[in-house]
Parts: C-alpha cells; structure tokens; sequence
C-alpha cells in the first residue's frame, strides 16, 4: 500500500472524526479506509487513535505523529506546485547548449529576458561547436541547428533554417557569377573543414535530387563559421551561410545571394531534450521562451536573421 495514500488517510480521519465521511469524500467504503489505518499502524508498531462506535480519539503518540504528517504533506504539496506547468516559479539551474555562433546571435541575447520573467531561476550556457553528450554531462536543453542524427534524445522543431551560397559584389565583378552548381567548380569555395551538417559538402536541389558539392580544391577551409564569413565579406570566395548569419548583409548589399533557384530545402533550428516527459519546469518554460522569438519572422527580421 501506498505510505502517502496511508499518511493522506490519517490526517483526513484525524481531522473529519469519521471512517465514514472520509469514505464517502474518496468514493470508497469505510471498510477501506479503516483497512489503510490498520496497516499504517501494524507498519509503525504503534496505535494512533482509540476507536469505537462514536468517536474516534487520537493517542498521545497519533498527535505528535499527526503533526508530522501534516508538515510532510504540505511540503510535498508544495514540491508538486512548484514543478508543475501551472505551479509556483520556476527554480534551480537551467543549463543549456548551444553552437558558438547561433548561440551568440540567438541564445545568449534572449536570456536576460527569460531570467525577469524568473528571478529563481539561474541559467549556465555552453558555446561549443561540438554536439555535446546532454545526459552524462549533465544539461537541460541543447539548441541544434541543421539535421540531426537519429538519437533517444526529443527534439522539438521551433524554425526552419535556409542555406545559401553567397559571395561579395567584388568577388563576382572580378570572377563571374555561378549559373549552376556545377559551375562552382571554378570557382574559390570557403568551405568549412569540419562540422558534421558539412561533412557532404554544400546541398543543392537539382531537377528534383538533392545533390552535393565539395570543393576539392578549396585553397581556404577553416573549422570557424565566422571566419568563413568574414573571409567572404573580404572577396576571397563563396561561401555556403545560414540565413540567420547573413540576412543584414545581403540587405545591405555586402553579399550577395547566387544559384538560388537550387536551394534545397531548409533543415531546422530544434530544442533537444533528454526526454519529454516529466520535464522540469525550468525546461519546459525555456523552450516555449524559444519558441515564442524564433516562431515570429518579425525577430529574425529584426536582428538581421531572415527565416
């Protein structure tokens, strides 16, 4: 038998004074409850009430036992207001994962906010290009960016994510505009040395196949994203960029977008959990938090992203 359900029975008998008005408040016959009292007390060894067919009194040692009760019951009570979706304010430890750059862009600035809403809350954030093992090092919450492996881990989409080949106006003037993918092969590809949605090259949507490109003779590859991006800036290639990372410049005019019409299709921007039941509140609060900007174009808009 349940020792809660034991404890709950005792605290409700002790302050209704009736087997019978317990029974009738669970749907349940008083033979029930008196079943759960006697195997609460065969477990403490000790009797808690003098029973008879009037009046049910509690002993010296069911009083103090009483007490205690009443204090466990409340804290537990409390614990399950305090983790539920409705409950108190979150609190504890958020922490979270994140890639460096999308991380800069669109984590880190977004936590100030989510902190006011939760001033119990303290959050620990991650900027790692590696896909950091969320179980045994022990995080809430990776934010994911590109195709994910299959995985025990939940994954919830919050916004889809374009790449596009880009270049600036210089670098074209000088070299020429690529017409098909398969024109890049003359051409200078930044291409990003090591990161696993790369490991295949650039992706492509060519007469209904997704191809890919790799530039097997790129004469600059590099594992940092933003020095690719900076090198591009600079006229020193192409470059294959998420549209989050280049937005402002294409609108400014210091990049320009080629090939367009084979873009393939978008991958995503995820919220990666351990597991999706029984999340902590703290959890499930930052994800909707993500959902609620990323779900606007109206914030990657407003901070140069583009969806």
């Amino acid at each position: 038998m349940d020792r809660l359900t034991q404890i709950e029975t005792f605290a409700a008998v002790a302050a209704r004074g009736s087997f019978t008005a317990v029974a009738e408040a669970e749907g349940v016959t008083p033979a029930v409850i008196g079943r759960r009292m006697d195997a609460l007390e065969a477990r403490l060894g000790v009797r808690l009430m003098h029973r008879t067919t009037r009046k049910l009194s509690l002993t010296p040692e069911g009083q103090s036992f009483l007490e205690d009760c009443q204090r466990i019951l409340a804290d537990w009570h409390g614990a399950e207001a305090q983790v539920s979706a409705g409950g108190a304010q979150a609190q504890g430890t958020l922490r979270v994962t994140a890639p460096a750059g999308f991380g800069r862009r669109h984590v880190a600035p977004l936590i100030p906010a989510f902190l006011s809403a939760h001033p119990q809350l303290r959050v620990s954030l991650n900027l790692a290009d590696r896909v950091v093992d969320l179980v045994n090092e022990g995080y809430d919450c990776a934010v994911r960016v590109g195709d994910l492996p299959d995985s025990s881990l939940v994954s919830q989409r919050l916004a889809d994510n374009r790449r596009l080949v880009v270049a600036s106006p210089a670098y074209l003037r000088q070299n020429g505009t690529p017409e098909h993918p398969r024109d890049l092969l003359g051409h200078d590809c930044l291409m990003l040395s090591s990161e696993a949605s790369q490991s295949r090259g650039w992706a492509f949507q060519v007469e209904g196949h997704l191809l890919h490109h790799r530039a097997p003779n790129s004469r600059l590859e590099c594992t940092d994203g933003q020095v690719l991006h900076d090198w591009c800036l600079r006229g020193l290639g192409l470059a294959w960029r998420s549209t989050w990372e280049v937005a402002g410049d294409l609108e400014a005019g210091r990049l320009v977008s080629v090939l367009d019409a084979f873009a393939a299709p978008p991958n995503g921007i995820y919220a990666v959990t351990p597991e999706r039941s029984l999340q902590p509140l703290r959890v499930r609060l930052w994800v909707e938090h993500l959902r609620a900007h990323y779900a606007r174009t109206e914030y990657w808009l407003r901070t140069g992203a583009g969806a």
